[in-house]
């Protein structure tokens, strides 16, 4: 007899294997046997008991920090909507603003021909509130009668597991539908959505969602929802090519005349130009960066001065960048979507965010001091030995940054320097997007090796 994902048993004396939902079959299923079958999984999960199938990865682990902080499943919670000002002021703040035409032409051009296509368009900044709805007409007015309507918070800690919220938690796409949805209220609602992140510093600038009645879900939404989110980072990385172009074209004659190391970078540190040294990708820069002498742990004492859309960078002395020798890290990862490290030592302090993958590789390069090869790492983050050529070329790049403070063969923290780990207050809490073994571990879910 063929298996099939729903078939579960003892094999040869082994342990019970649990299946898990499958979207697929759910789509193939009647719309009202489907959400009943979500509800007995859902119902069990919340007694802690155990239904023949298990939740999805990233509908379980929303489900976990929804009970430990205390959402309650049977009532809707709904904070109050941004008034008309703040509202507006997010709107024109927001890098999304430029990225509206794009996210229109993938997901909300078929249904604004015909309201048959009965689905909308969400789009949210990086905290969860709904900045812009599009999309049918009849769609719109139920989703007002679930508060899903502009200004209003949809943050996963708010309203419990949707696809708003907790791709931005899980920094992943995310699909969600009828009972998988922690609060009941919201059963009658199928959503995919994705994070949106800028490409010049990984910075999460929001998400986008599609959502409507149980009858629109299909498995392919959510591949739809993620090609369009990575079609709007390609435009913003687009944008951004152009303007280091001009900033190229005003830096070159600048660095041509320029005596020693020098460097023209963006706001963001990202390179224009160079002469008298290698290039690099990027240099990250401190938040407070501003024209003078400063210190930068790539390069040492360096003076500073602002070039139109960017920085003109002059190594001073090269003998400063050893004196100015790093003696502290900080990596903070008690955040659950932004994450930082912090290098201080004789010169000053310097910080920078850092992107989920770095972010999970210091840590565990902090969790051992001894070292880790490439193989190990790549076991830690991916649970895969053989990925050690991934994890070299992430690696190279952060050592491009922290070349002061990390060493290699294997990769450490320099010996004699302090580092401090700030974690959140619940462990279970720990990088929630993170699939990583050995951050799977630290949470108390698993092992490393």
């Amino acid at each position: 007899m063929t298996r099939t994902s729903h078939q579960v048993g003892r094999q040869r004396g082994g342990p019970v294997r649990q299946a898990t939902v499958d979207m697929t079959r759910l789509a193939a299923m009647d719309t009202r046997e489907a959400a009943l079958l979500l509800k007995g999984v859902r119902e069990a999960a919340l007694k802690g008991g155990r239904s023949p199938l298990a939740p999805r990865a990233d509908i379980g682990e929303s489900w976990q920090r929804m009970l430990r902080k205390g959402v309650d499943p049977d009532r809707d919670h709904r904070s109050g909507l941004l008034a008309p000002g703040e509202l507006e002021r997010r709107r024109a703040a927001s890098p999304l603003l430029e990225l509206l035409p794009v996210l229109r032409e993938g997901l909300v051009s078929c249904s604004a021909a015909s309201d048959a296509v009965r689905h909308i368009m969400v789009v949210a900044d990086a905290e969860g509130r709904v900045l812009w709805r599009e999309g049918s007409a009849s769609v719109l007015r139920k989703a007002d009668g679930h508060g899903f309507e502009p200004g209003a918070d949809w943050a996963e800690a708010t309203v419990g597991t949707n696809g708003v919220g907790t791709a931005l938690v899980a920094r992943r796409p995310v699909q969600v539908h009828s009972a998988e949805h922690f609060v009941s209220t919201h059963h009658s609602w199928t959503c995919a959505g994705a994070p949106i992140s800028d490409p010049r510093d990984g910075k999460l600038l929001g998400a986008v969602d599609v959502s409507g009645p149980l009858a629109t879900m299909h498995p392919a939404t959510l591949m739809l929802v993620r090609s369009v989110a990575r079609l709007a980072e390609a435009e913003l990385r687009n944008r951004h090519f152009a303007e280091l172009a001009r900033l190229r074209a005003v830096a070159a004659p600048i660095l041509c005349r320029v005596g020693g190391r020098a460097l023209a970078v963006d706001a963001h540190g990202w390179l224009a130009g160079v002469t008298g040294m290698p290039p690099v990708d990027r240099l990250p820069l401190p938040a407070s960066f501003r024209a003078g002498r400063t210190w930068l742990p790539s390069l040492g004492m360096c003076e500073a001065e602002p070039l139109p859309g960017g920085w003109l960078l002059r190594v001073v002395d090269e003998e400063a960048r050893a004196a100015a020798a790093s003696s502290r890290v900080v990596l903070d990862v008690s955040r659950p979507r932004r994450w930082s490290l912090e290098v201080s030592g004789a010169a000053g302090s310097w910080a920078q965010e850092l992107s989920p993958r770095h972010t999970e590789l210091l840590y565990v390069l902090a969790l051992h001091r001894d070292g880790r090869t490439a193989a190990e790492l790549a076991y830690d983050v991916f649970g895969d030995r053989t990925r050690a050529v991934t994890v070299r070329a992430e690696m190279s790049r952060v050592r491009r940054t922290l070349a002061g403070v990390l060493e290699h063969r294997p990769y450490r923290f320099r010996e004699g320097v302090e580092v401090t780990v700030v974690r959140p207050g619940d462990p279970a809490d720990l990088l929630p997007h993170s699939t990583a073994p050995a951050v799977r571990a630290s949470r108390g879910g698993g092992r490393t090796g």
